[in-house]
């Protein structure tokens, strides 16, 4: 019992001993784990030394504008001591999309737990990215087509580059950019010994396609050399694959979708789920092989054939109408699950990438409001920054009008002491004139309150009232103590009435901002959230990857506009119900001064005539 504690402790450790930080230069990385199980990749076989394609955007990463200049900065480890051979193939800050092959030493077939890690956040890192060590040495060519190209550039150790090229290459292909074919010619490739074909280790073909009409006679791949002959044909929406004099049962295509299709050259001996290297048999010089024709992953059919060895001519898209893109060729048979892993993984139908939260190199995970804030795209933080400043008006007027109303209270109340307590004969005793200090400050209430004297209740509105009533009554007779006529009431009232219109404009002053804030922050954010989503899920369809992983941050940073305008409202409306309520309550005090006022004067005017008959004889 007494080494328990101390070996828990030990053992809560070790996740954290086994994720060490690989190089603190880097200030930040994820977890992509790579699913192999039934639920990802759904293979058997491990494989080894196979590139894997990581797909970044909005909706799964949010630290763009933290990658130095075309993500040169990135680097791929399986811990914290291996670095893996990785290439990015394309980043672009400003539409937040990131293309980035990782080659993985091994993918286990049946486990969901294999795992990497990507780093991050160095902006002085040099450009690690290296193409030439992502593949194995089987694998003779691998076009990504970049956005520019004339003729399309292997990637490749080998550098098999096209000799001629009729394809235009388009940016918004499947992966990156894609060739678009348009029956004017092929892309030709010269023959190399890394593309040769030798029966014994067999000849792989893939790539993506998609057609969005049916080819009359097209022929997407041709490798031809002196008795060699190996073609995939497109007739209508089917696809052939054709081995000298044998061909297989045409396989039908889906128009304006996507798909991959391979194209396998395997020693009759060899099983499809190896893809190892047959043995040659002695007494015959050419092996026996079988034709396989894969689309999306799966066998569409398969035929006998026997090819001699040669290095062919390639030539891709004769007579071809549609799109390729990720075209591959390899001098060895690739087993069904290597390409069916190859089709999963780039495939935005499988969840065979996952991606863990964020890690600083201070130790631990960001919160979960944190990764929310640092997946807003540049859109979201507009909109949060308007509501920002509506925010802080919104406080200026609240903190403002509060502190107005406050002090108008004061004053109002000390006013109705002072009042109560005089003559009706000497209503006059209370007024003062305007100082030329008091006149500066006549048209702000806040610095009035805040700066200005109180010495005669510079604040009050009953105070305002009182001196309209005063400087009327002298303009009218002279002198405030002197009976108003009855005729003068009319003109007095009217008068009390303007005033306190007055003063109620200038208690609803900037009242309008509330109301503002109030109504159009939920709008606001709203925009924001919409806008968000739409960029999300178009960052999703421009990279293919769609899963709950790579949808959830960007929808809930998406939210974050609609909070930030909600936290604007909700504190306005609020604040504004609460004001509204004080100015109709000063409002309606002004009412009930002006009337009793007016009431004093009618009762001053009634005793006058009162004192006048009992003066009569």
């Amino acid at each position: 019992m007494r080494n328990l504690i101390p070996r828990i402790l030990f053992l809560c450790c070790l996740p954290s001993l086994g994720h060490a930080w690989w190089n603190a230069d880097w200030s930040s990385r994820r977890q992509v784990a790579v699913d192999a199980s039934a639920t990802g990749a759904d293979i058997q076989q491990t494989l080894s030394d196979v590139p894997v394609l990581v797909r970044l955007h909005a909706g799964n990463f949010g630290y763009f504008a933290e990658l130095a200049e075309n993500g040169r900065d990135l680097r791929a480890l399986k811990d914290e001591q291996t670095p893996l051979a990785y290439q990015v193939e394309q980043v672009d800050v400003l539409s937040e999309i990131g293309l980035i092959w990782v080659k993985l030493p091994q993918v286990r077939g049946g486990v969901a737990t294999d795992d990497f890690w990507l780093y991050y956040g160095n902006a002085n890192a040099a450009d690690g990215s290296d193409s030439k060590s992502l593949y194995d040495v089987a694998q003779g060519l691998v076009y990504h087509f970049a956005a520019g190209e004339i003729l399309p550039q292997d990637a490749t150790a080998y550098a098999s580059h096209a000799a001629d090229s009729k394809a235009a290459i388009q940016s918004a292909g499947w992966i990156g950019a894609a060739a678009q074919f348009t029956g004017a010619g092929p892309i030709v490739v010269n023959p190399a010994p890394q593309l040769a074909v030798d029966p014994a280790k067999g000849w792989t073909f893939s790539a993506w396609l998609k057609i969005d009409q049916a080819n009359p006679a097209a022929t997407l791949l041709s490798a031809q050399a002196a008795g060699l002959d190996l073609r995939l044909s497109v007739q209508g929406n089917a696809l052939t694959a054709v081995a000298g004099g044998a061909s297989t049962a045409p396989a039908p295509l889906t128009l304006g979708r996507w798909q991959h299709v391979a194209l396998v050259l395997r020693p009759e001996n060899l099983t499809a789920q190896t893809g190892g290297q047959a043995v040659r048999n002695p007494g015959s010089e050419v092996t026996p092989q079988i034709v396989e024709l894969y689309i999306d992953g799966v066998s569409a059919g398969s035929v006998k054939t026997q090819l001699p060895a040669g290095q062919p001519v390639i030539r891709l898209g004769d007579n071809y109408q549609g799109w390729l893109d990720e075209v591959q060729i390899a001098a060895t048979a690739r087993g069904a699950d290597w390409l069916k892993f190859a089709y999963r993984s780039q495939s935005p139908d499988f969840a065979v990438i996952g991606y863990g939260q964020d890690e600083s190199n201070g130790g631990g995970s960001d919160s979960h409001f944190l990764v929310i804030v640092q997946n807003v795209t540049v859109d979201g933080w507009v909109v949060i920054g308007l509501t920002l400043v509506m925010l802080i008006i919104a406080v200026m007027v609240m903190v403002g009008k509060a502190l107005v109303l406050n002090r108008i209270g004061k004053d109002n109340r000390a006013f109705l002491e002072k009042y109560r307590q005089l003559d009706p004969n000497k209503l006059g005793g209370l007024d003062q004139q305007e100082s030329s200090a008091e006149h500066e400050l006549a048209d702000s209430d806040l610095l009035t309150a805040l700066v200005g004297k109180h010495d005669h209740f510079q604040s009050s509105p009953l105070y305002h009232l009182y001196h309209t009533a005063i400087h009327e009554l002298q303009k009218l007779q002279g002198n405030a103590e002197q009976v108003v006529a009855r005729e003068a009431w009319d003109y007095l009232r009217v008068k009390l009435d303007s005033r306190i219109v007055h003063e109620s404009q200038r208690l609803n002053r900037h009242m309008v901002l509330l109301t503002i804030a109030i109504a159009g922050g939920p709008f606001l954010g709203l925009l924001g959230t919409v806008v968000g989503v739409m960029i999300t899920f178009a960052a999703i369809a421009a990279t293919g990857d769609v899963n709950i992983n790579s949808i959830a941050p960007g929808i809930a940073a998406a939210l974050l506009a609609t909070v930030a305008g909600l936290a604007v409202a909700i504190p306005s409306l609020f604040a504004y119900n609460y004001l509204l309520t004080q100015i109709k309550d000063i409002t309606a005090g002004m009412r009930v001064f002006s009337d009793e006022f007016l009431a004093l004067l009618a009762m001053r005017a009634a005793r006058q005539t009162a004192a006048r008959q009992e003066a009569r004889p």
